[in-house]
């Protein structure tokens, strides 16, 4: 692994001393060294300069995601719904389930290279990062809770203010600490390890099949203009043809009331698909080749249909050939560093 080019939290610095025989000692000791940004990547969205993402503070955050007192009943972890093994979704569910295990209305998204995201949710909404979880928190289908109460739980805990004392100085536990160390926690799930980001940095042992070079090459030609490299996102909301839901959902609209966003959801980042199926807002697909046999041919002219769906005729135009191609490529999107690091694991 070339560490110059992968997010690394913790570098260990070797010490090396010597012992009253003359023998040498060898000690590692933990350094935190913070957010990275991955050399193949843009520069990120978040303002790190009104949170910088400290030892304590992410270790906070990190305890906060999988603590269940953030829940009503005090059953469900963020982790429940963003499984680390999972890229951090819920695989194998079409739409999340929550508290009393109530069934949400929407896939559980992935939380990943979220320092390069402008908007979140599906339907948009929340711009900032630092208010993202008041949403999951308070949701009746999520952790059906208030703010109040999680601070209430959290103070009767010595854990939580001695780790709040380390993290921002006080043991005072409000809103404004309490969404920082989640952020420092969810900006640091960063997958830029793929063999995709090995070859496009040029590291040694590493490059495309001819399957998956001339899948790449179908990709950009097909795709890249919503999944643009190197997040394959460009973080915007569109109507890609599903058609109307059977619960009606709006998409963008929800939040903007603006009639041109009706049905229109964000564009997910292509990362980690071999982990996170099923696909689309509301998980209705349960493999790649569904997804691609719906731009190939299921397209539905609904209203504010994006333009790039309906041009000479409606969907993407894919053989079999182009999709087997596609799907190699796609395949060196996974991240298996991402998934396994332990740093992000419950500790």
């Amino acid at each position: 692994m070339n560490k110059k080019h992968f997010t690394v939290l913790f570098v260990m610095a070797i010490i090396v001393f010597a012992c009253k025989k003359g023998e040498p000692i060898v000690t590692q000791i933990e350094a935190f060294i913070g957010f990275q940004k991955p050399a193949n990547f843009p520069d990120p969205v978040y303002n790190f300069a009104n949170n910088k993402v400290t030892k304590e503070g992410f270790e906070l955050g990190r305890s906060l995601f999988y603590e269940p007192r953030l829940s009503r009943n005090n059953t469900i972890t963020c982790g429940s719904c963003h499984i680390q093994s999972s890229a951090f979704t819920q695989h194998g569910h079409d739409v999340s389930h929550g508290i009393d295990d109530r069934l949400g209305t929407r896939n559980s998204p992935p939380i990943m290279n979220l320092a390069w995201n402008k908007a979140f949710n599906w339907g948009g909404g929340v711009f900032d990062l630092d208010l993202q979880p008041i949403i999951p928190i308070t949701t009746h289908e999520e952790m059906d809770e208030n703010l109040e109460n999680v601070y209430n739980k959290l103070r009767a805990m010595p854990k939580y203010t001695n780790m709040f004392k380390a993290a921002f100085g006080t043991e005072e536990i409000n809103t404004a600490r309490f969404m920082k160390a989640l952020s420092q926690f969810m900006l640091m799930c960063i997958s830029s390890n793929a063999k995709y980001d090995k070859v496009l940095r040029k590291e040694p042992g590493f490059s495309f099949t001819t399957e998956e070079l001339e899948g790449y090459t179908i990709f950009k030609d097909k795709c890249g203009s919503c999944h643009k490299e190197p997040l394959f996102t460009d973080g915007s909301f569109r109507n890609n043809g599903l058609g109307i839901s059977p619960v009606n959902d709006k998409g963008l609209y929800a939040a903007t009331l603006v009639e041109t966003d009706k049905y229109k959801f964000k564009v997910p980042s292509l990362r980690n698909l071999k982990y996170t199926a099923p696909f689309m807002h509301d998980g209705r697909f349960l493999s790649l080749n569904a997804v691609l046999e719906h731009y190939n041919s299921e397209i539905v002219a609904t209203q504010n249909l994006d333009p790039l769906l309906n041009r000479s005729k409606l969907g993407i135009a894919l053989s079999a050939n182009d999709k087997t191609k596609i799907i190699a490529f796609l395949n060196t999107l996974n991240d298996e560093n991402f998934i396994n690091n332990k740093l992000l694991a419950e500790q």
